[in-house]
C-alpha cells in the first residue's frame, strides 16, 4: 500500500512537473488552469469562502476568533470554517485536488508546499504580497523559507504566520525533589531519563512520540547527538551516517525502560496531555504546546529550555517548518480568499493568533509584542536561533516526497524499531535510500 501511494504522489508530480516544462518549451498555450484544469476566478471579492485549517482541533478556537473578527471588518464575505487535524491535512488535500473540492484558502507549511505546489494547486502570492499594506512588514527569513520550500521555481505559494522551534520541556519540580540539574546537554537529558523513572509508580524520565510525527522528533534527536550538521553529503543524504544511527539506537532504547508503553501509538496531542496530567520527567515538542502546558501546570512547576547541547559542545537541530496560509488555484473567489489571508497577518490578528498558539510571529511588529518576550520558551528560543550557539539542519521540505517519506512511509518502520523488531541501521537505510532516489529525481526535473 506504500509502495502505491508514494507511485500516485510521484506521477501526479510528473504531470504537474511535465506539463509545466512543456509550457515553457512552447511558450504558448497556457490557460492559467490550476489543479484539476480549474484556473478558478478572482471573484467579486464579496460571498462565502471555505478555510481550511491544517491544525483543527488545536487552533480550531483562535482561528473562529480571527474569522469572528475578519467578518466584522468584512461583512460582505463569510468565511466557513473547516478543522482538520494536522495528520489527516495533507491525504485530504491531495485528495481533493485529484477529485475537487479543494477550499478557497488554507493552511500551508512548508513542509506539506512542495507536493502540493507541484501539482500545481496553489495561486502564486508574489504580486499580492507586493502590492500589499504587508508588503515589507513580513519576517524575511520566514518569507524565504517558504519560497525555497515551493519546489525549486523560487515562486511564494504560502504567506507565512509563525515559525516553531524544538524546545525540552521539563519538569522543574520532579528535578529538584531528584537532585537532577537543568538537562541542557544530552549527558544529563539521559541521566534524568533514568533517574525520574520508576514503572512500578507509574513515573518516567521521558516521553518519547511513536505516533503520527515521530519522524522529525527522531531525526531531531539524532542530530542534536551526533552534531552532524547537514542533511546531505554530496547528493547522499546524511540520516543513516553511523553516528546517527548509534544515536537512534540510544534514544529508540529509552521506549519502554524510561517511557510510558503507550507513547508507540502517541501523536502530539495525545504525547502533550499525558505529559500534562501525568509524573513525567521530561517532553520534546515545540513551542506550540507551551500554552498547553501553562494551563495544565502553571509556570512553576515546568520550563521550555532550546534543545540539548552535543557532546562538542554545539547545540544541533533539524529545521522546524514555517506555517502559512495558501489561496488555492481553484478558487472561484481569489480575491476575498487574498482579502482574508492579508487580514490574518495583520499585526493585531497575527500576534492574537500566535500568542494564542505560542509560536514566533511572522508579523514583525506583533513579534515586538510584549507576550513574546514574556513566554520564556519562545524568548530562549530566539535567543539561542541568534546567538551562535545552535546549527540548523535544513530538511528538505523543497522535496514533493518529504511529506510522504517522513510520515506513511517511514512512521510505521520508526514503531517497528522502538519494538525492536527492526534495527535503527535498517530504518535509516531504508529512509536514505528513498531520499536519496527522491533527490535524484528533483534535481533531474530541475535541472
Amino acid at each position: 500500500m506504500k509502495i502505491s501511494i508514494r507511485r500516485s504522489r510521484r506521477a501526479a508530480v510528473a504531470v504537474a512537473l511535465g506539463s509545466v516544462l512543456a509550457l515553457t518549451a512552447t511558450a504558448c498555450g497556457d490557460d492559467g488552469s490550476g489543479a484539476g484544469g480549474d484556473k478558478g476566478d478572482e471573484g467579486s471579492g464579496k460571498g462565502k469562502i471555505v478555510f481550511w485549517d491544517n491544525n483543527g482541533g488545536v487552533r480550531t478556537d483562535i482561528w473562529k476568533e480571527i474569522i469572528a473578527d475578519f467578518q466584522k471588518a468584512n461583512p460582505d464575505i463569510k468565511v466557513e470554517y473547516v478543522g482538520i487535524a494536522s495528520t489527516e491535512y495533507q491525504s485530504k488535500v491531495d485528495t481533493a485536488i485529484q477529485g475537487g473540492g479543494l477550499p478557497d484558502v488554507g493552511g500551508v507549511g512548508a513542509a506539506m508546499l512542495a507536493g502540493f505546489s507541484a501539482q500545481n494547486a496553489l495561486e502564486p502570492l508574489d504580486d499580492q504580497l507586493a502590492g500589499s499594506p504587508l508588503s515589507g512588514k513580513l519576517n524575511e527569513d520566514m518569507v524565504a523559507s517558504l519560497k525555497a520550500a515551493g519546489g525549486g521555481d523560487g515562486t511564494l505559494y504560502s504567506i507565512p504566520t509563525s515559525a516553531n522551534n524544538g524546545v525540552l520541556y521539563y519538569r522543574t519540580d520532579l528535578f529538584e525533589k531528584a537532585g537532577l540539574d537543568e538537562p541542557t546537554t544530552w549527558d544529563k537529558f539521559y541521566e534524568a531519563a533514568e533517574k525520574l523513572t520508576d514503572a512500578k509508580k507509574n513515573e518516567f524520565g521521558y516521553t518519547i512520540r511513536g505516533g503520527a510525527g515521530s519522524i522529525a522528533q527522531a531525526l531531531d534527536a539524532m542530530y542534536g547527538q551526533s552534531g552532524i550538521t547537514s542533511f546531505w553529503n554530496g547528493d547522499k543524504t546524511t540520516v543513516n551516517d553511523p553516528k546517527n544511527v548509534a544515536a537512534l539506537e540510544k534514544y529508540a532504547a529509552l521506549y519502554k525502560k524510561d517511557t510510558p508503553a503507550a507513547d508507540l501509538n502517541n501523536d502530539f496531542t495525545k504525547m502533550v496531555a499525558q505529559w500534562d496530567s501525568g509524573t513525567i520527567g521530561m517532553l520534546n515538542h515545540n513551542l506550540g504546546s507551551y500554552q498547553d502546558h501553562v494551563k495544565a501546570l502553571g509556570v512553576e512547576k515546568f520550563r521550555g529550555i532550546p534543545q540539548p547541547i552535543g557532546s562538542a559542545g554545539k547545540r544541533v537541530q533539524v529545521s522546524n517548518p514555517v506555517d502559512g496560509l495558501g489561496v488555492f488555484k481553484s478558487s472561484k473567489n481569489k480575491d476575498a480568499a487574498w482579502k482574508f489571508v492579508e487580514f490574518a497577518l495583520s499585526h493585531a490578528e497575527n500576534s492574537k493568533f500566535n500568542k494564542a498558539a505560542g509560536q514566533v510571529p511572522a508579523n514583525n511588529e506583533a513579534a515586538k509584542d510584549a507576550w513574546v518576550s514574556e513566554a520564556e520558551p519562545t524568548k530562549l528560543a530566539a535567543a539561542a536561533l541568534t546567538d551562535g550557539s545552535t546549527s540548523i539542519v535544513q530538511l528538505p521540505y523543497y522535496l514533493p516526497d518529504w511529506n510522504t517519506i517522513s510520515k506513511a512511509d517511514n512512521e510505521p518502520n520508526f514503531q517497528k524499531v522502538l519494538l525492536g523488531d527492526m534495527s535503527a541501521k535498517d530504518f535509516l537505510d531504508t529512509m536514505a535510500d528513498q531520499l536519496n532516489k527522491a533527490q535524484a529525481e528533483w534535481k533531474e526535473q530541475n535541472g
